[in-house]
């Protein structure tokens, strides 16, 4: 039989905070890539090394985490008042889907450093010296995303001073304001932060009895549970649950029940092929730890502890879009979130997370009896990792 040529496309492999992915510009996708659909999955899949049932992702970019199995495509923004459109989709390591329900926070930092370097914000916008605003149309879930990047030289400033736990090393800071945080579904899900109307209720998990939880739709959805609730103190690292089959099994209904109540999914089973939204997060109040890279993580630095689930295992930091649910939920008094720091109004909370700590503020009120969040800001770092083709065999599409 003939064998195809492999297809050569221009892509750069990008950190952004604490995940990794290969970056497009939407005209260098093949034709029959241009538009959602399953050449489009088809690429991106065999791009990364996916479906891999050996879970390792060796005959592709992927690092066989949920971290690094990313895939982000930028285009020139037709958008008023917007630079570029940024399209994200999570690769399944083992599954053969791309999920594109949710945005990755993380990667949002490097969208902005991609942008200008690839001539997608206007010249006169950009400064020689000092912060170039990138306004990004986050596409995934219909959102402004504002980020603000250091230059010096006429050229994105990579590297700098900003520690960010769970990055090993330093870089410059790229701040991040998630404008209007309350996430909107392309499924119907719509723009209403608390879907039950509730900011606590009793989720009904077969298995586990009622927990109560706080579901919430900024950012990301995402549901909070009690740590202690499961049997959990909230200092443990990745080993202790992800080496946990059965802890990961309930932490998947959980997930599957809070996505069917919050109006994500239809019946339990599209659970299943809906892995990245919603994220599943366990809170307690301050107590220190040993943080993953021996850092000592004292109660008196925190605010509350926080550990997050992504792709069905313990995070090893804390996803981007879920510190904006994070930090607006704590924001509003009532919220599990929120009782774990302490209660009452806040601005700011800096959490613990199993590589660290990390701040991040939003500012809520409450307005014919919903609650809104004008924006929540974090700042992030990003840098180029590589950039040239990556090739894919010619038989994929």
């Amino acid at each position: 039989m003939p064998h195809l040529p492999q297809i050569k496309i221009p892509a750069t492999c990008m950190r952004g905070g604490t995940s990794k992915g290969v970056f497009f510009r939407l005209q260098d996708l093949p034709e029959a890539a241009q538009m959602p659909g399953k050449a489009r999955d088809a690429l991106l899949l065999r791009m990364i090394g996916s479906p891999d049932p050996y879970g390792k992702q060796i005959d592709g970019m992927g690092a066989a985490t949920s971290s690094t199995s990313k895939a982000v495509i930028v285009s020139k923004s037709e958008r008023p008042g917007h630079d570029v459109d940024y399209l994200f989709g999570q690769v399944s390591i083992d599954q053969p889907f791309v999920d594109w329900s949710g945005n990755c926070g993380n990667l949002s930092a490097a969208v902005g450093p991609f942008a200008i370097s690839n001539g997608f914000v206007d010249a006169d916008r950009v400064p020689r010296d000092g912060v170039a605003v990138v306004r990004i149309w986050q596409a995934n879930i219909g959102k402004t995303i504002v980020a603000h990047v250091p230059m010096t030289g006429g050229a994105v400033q990579e590297t700098g001073d900003f520690e960010l736990d769970g990055v090993t090393f330093p870089a410059a800071e790229v701040q991040l304001e998630f404008m209007d945080p309350a996430a909107e579904e392309e499924d119907g899900a719509g723009g209403a932060m608390f879907q039950t109307g509730n900011l606590i209720d009793d989720l009904e998990v077969p298995g586990l009895g009622t927990l109560q939880a706080t579901m919430i739709n900024a950012g990301i959805p995402t549901v909070f549970v009690n740590a202690e609730a499961l049997g959990y103190t909230g200092t443990e690292l990745q080993d202790a649950v992800n080496g946990d089959a059965a802890a990961l099994a309930r932490f998947e209904a959980i997930r599957a029940h809070g996505a069917l109540r919050m109006g994500l999914i239809r019946t339990l089973d599209e659970a299943a092929s809906r892995q990245h939204t919603p994220k599943v997060a366990f809170v307690a109040k301050p107590a220190g730890y040993t943080a993953s890279s021996g850092k000592a993580v004292a109660a008196g630095d925190i605010d509350l502890l926080v550990r997050a689930l992504s792709m069905g295992k313990l995070h090893h930091a804390m996803m981007g879009t879920a510190a904006v649910a994070i930090g607006t939920a704590a924001a509003i008094p009532g919220t599990l979130v929120n009782l774990a720091a302490g209660g009452g109004a806040r601005e700011a909370v800096r959490f613990g997370h199993p590589s660290g700590t990390l701040r991040v503020g939003a500012q809520a009120q409450q307005a014919e009896g919903e609650w809104q969040v004008t924006k929540a800001v974090m700042s992030r770092s990003a840098r180029v990792l590589m950039e040239g083709w990556v090739r894919v065999p010619g038989d994929t599409l």
